[in-house]
Parts: structure tokens; sequence; C-alpha cells
């Protein structure tokens, strides 16, 4: 028996009215299909008319079993999602694309079984957000892309192991324990620095009770900087004993930022491969004190790292030394790849990368056309 409905721009040849044969046949199959339906997806490039959609999931809330539900409107205005959605309450996976979703009645008790949530260009609502996430228990894996409607970032979700977030907010926080095991943040937080001077920067606040679990990282656009904000302790309290792969998008102009990531990396014993994309437009350091802080670094050793990749640099002195402290640390070091932004200076780059020292015999440094 079928159970699973999915329904994308292969569904219809290219000889017809694409629209038309479309929703006939999301239309025919729905009305013929006897017995439970576990997956229903829809996925059409073209234009499909609102009360097409309404039709079918008015016809997939009378089905109490579904597990999975993918609804990605590519063209027009944003769909608006009808409340009868919250009726799945075996729901187990949701993703919707371009879609507005309102508050669900006041029977609604969260979706209990909800362990995947995916919306990408979503509007909704604070109250909304915090209801659907507060009251999904078994949520493990949150993607949340460029959504509107909402200002504060507050996830309780004790069971999340995977999460990616990008967007603008006023607030983050991750309440309680976590067990994320794969994060990626391409944030930008507005904050009140003045607030953050204090014995709890940022860094120490995001990872001392927030990530004890976490293996791979990936830190974007400006959230470096909202990090960076507030006390920084040379390591952290408590180590990210787990973590082996740290992706950053990087500012060699600002000291704070430099002397964020060299506290992570310190805290990271496990740590095996490091990217990092810096800004080109961003290159014009405080030498002095970008130095104090990367020579403090020659004394940290990372005993596990062994693949690097930094790419877009233009090889002014900061991150010069940035590089050349990491090669200086890495004893099990076996390849540095280097991306310059342009060819500007690019033969000069290549004779300073070579002529640095390196800790691990084996480490090849491999640079790459810009």
């Amino acid at each position: 028996m079928l159970q699973d409905l999915v329904f994308t721009d292969t569904c219809v040849s290219t000889k017809s009215h694409p629209t038309f044969s479309f929703v006939n046949i999301v239309d025919h199959v729905l009305l013929l299909h006897k017995g439970p339906i576990r997956k229903f997806k829809l996925s059409f490039t073209g234009k499909l008319a609102t009360g097409d959609i309404d039709r079918w999931i008015f016809h997939l809330s009378r089905n109490p079993v579904i597990k999975e539900m993918i609804l990605y409107n590519f063209e027009g205005d944003f769909y608006n999602i009808p409340s009868c959605l919250f009726s799945f309450q075996d729901i187990i996976r949701l993703e919707l694309f371009n879609c507005l979703l309102n508050n669900p009645s006041s029977t609604f008790k969260g979706f209990g079984s909800l362990k995947s949530l995916d919306l990408w260009f979503v509007t909704l609502s604070q109250d909304v957000f915090d209801n659907l996430i507060g009251c999904s228990p078994l949520l493990e894996i949150l993607k949340l892309q460029i959504c509107e409607g909402f200002i504060n970032l507050k996830i309780d979700a004790p069971k999340l192991r995977f999460i990616c977030i990008e967007g603008d907010f006023e607030d983050f926080n991750l309440v309680g324990p976590s067990n994320l095991v794969d994060a990626s943040f391409d944030l930008q937080v507005i904050v009140d620095q003045r607030g953050n001077c204090n014995s709890f920067g940022n860094l120490l606040k995001f990872f001392d009770h927030q990530l004890p679990q976490i293996r791979r990282l990936t830190i974007k656009r400006n959230f470096l900087k909202y990090l960076s904000i507030g006390a920084l302790p040379e390591k952290l309290p408590k180590p990210c004993q787990y973590l082996n792969f740290v992706s950053l998008d990087m500012n060699f102009d600002n000291p704070d930022e430099i002397s964020t990531v060299l506290c992570l990396l310190r805290s990271s014993p496990a740590l095996q491969e490091l990217k990092i994309l810096v800004d080109p437009e961003k290159d014009h350091a405080a030498v002095g004190e970008v130095e104090s802080c990367l020579y403090d670094n020659y004394n940290c050793a990372y005993t596990q790292l062994r693949l690097v990749e930094i790419t877009k640099i233009s090889g002014v002195k900061a991150q010069l030394d940035f590089i050349e402290s990491l090669l200086l640390s890495s004893p099990v070091l076996e390849r540095m790849t280097v991306q310059p932004a342009s060819v500007d200076g690019f033969l000069k780059l290549v004779k300073d990368l070579l002529l640095f020292k390196r800790d691990s015999k084996r480490a090849e440094i491999m640079v790459l056309d810009p």
C-alpha cells in the first residue's frame, strides 16, 4: 500500500499546461488513494492557487496518522497555512517554505511527536514560535532560515541535537542544558554592548552550559562579533571536550574577535578540522593588540588538529601571524589550505607561507588560486 505521496515538477509533462496538469494529478491521487498517508510532499516551482493547496491540506487533515508534511510554496505570496495543520498530532517532520503560520486554536496542545522542524521564509508571531517550540518536547532537528514576525529567539528543546539558524534577532538564548552535537549560527543579534562588559561575556554564557556535547560548530556573519562582547577568559572554564570541527567567518581588524577565536581553539582539545572565511574588506587590524593575543597563543598546542582551511585572506600581518601561530602549535597537522582574496601580492604571500616553520613534519601548505 502506497503511504508516501510526493508531488514535484517531475509529475507533469512539459508538453501540457503544467499547473493545470499538476493540480489534476494531485486531486486525482488524493481522491483515489486508499488507506493511511504517512508522508505528503508538495514541491512545485509553478504558481499554485491558494484554494487548491487548502483543499489538499483539508483532505489530509482527515488522515490521522500522517507523519511528514513538506510544503514548498515557491511562487507567489506567502501561503496562509490553515489551522487544520495543527490537528496533525502524530506528525514527526514538518517543513514549510514561503508560508504564513497563524495562531493555532486554543485546543492546540503542541506536536507531541515532532522531531524535525524546518522553516524557510516563514512568517509567524512570537507567540506562535514560542508555542511551537515549547510544545514539541521530542524536537531533535531545528532549521530556521530567514523567518520573520518574531525577534526573540528563545529555544527550550532539551532533546535538540541539530540546529541551523539564519536571521536577525534582538535576543538569542538556548535554555537549559543542551544535547546539541551539530550547530550552525548565521545570526545578526542586536545587542547593547554596554550591558555586557562584566564577568560573564557572551562567549562564556553561550558555552558554559548550552553546548556541552557539541561536535560540529559553524559561526557565520556577525555572530562571532556578538560572542566577543564582554569579559573573555583565556580558556573556557568547561572545555568543549567533543568539538572536532569548527567553521568561522572572521574579521582580522577586530582584536576581540581574534581573542574569541583563540579562546575557543584553546578550549577544544579534540579539534581536528578548522575552516575560516576572512572578510577581505576588513583587514587593517590593530597590530599591537593582535600581536599580544597571538603571542600568548604560541604556548598552546592543538594536539589533534589535522586540517586547516583559510580562504579570502589578503596577506596582512595579523592574518599571517595567525597562520604562523597555528603552524607552530599543531604537532599533527597534515594540510593547511590557503586561498587569497585576489591576485594582488599573490607571489609574496606564497613566499611568506613557505618560510614559516611548522611543528608538524608532515604538514603541507597548499595555496589555491584566488
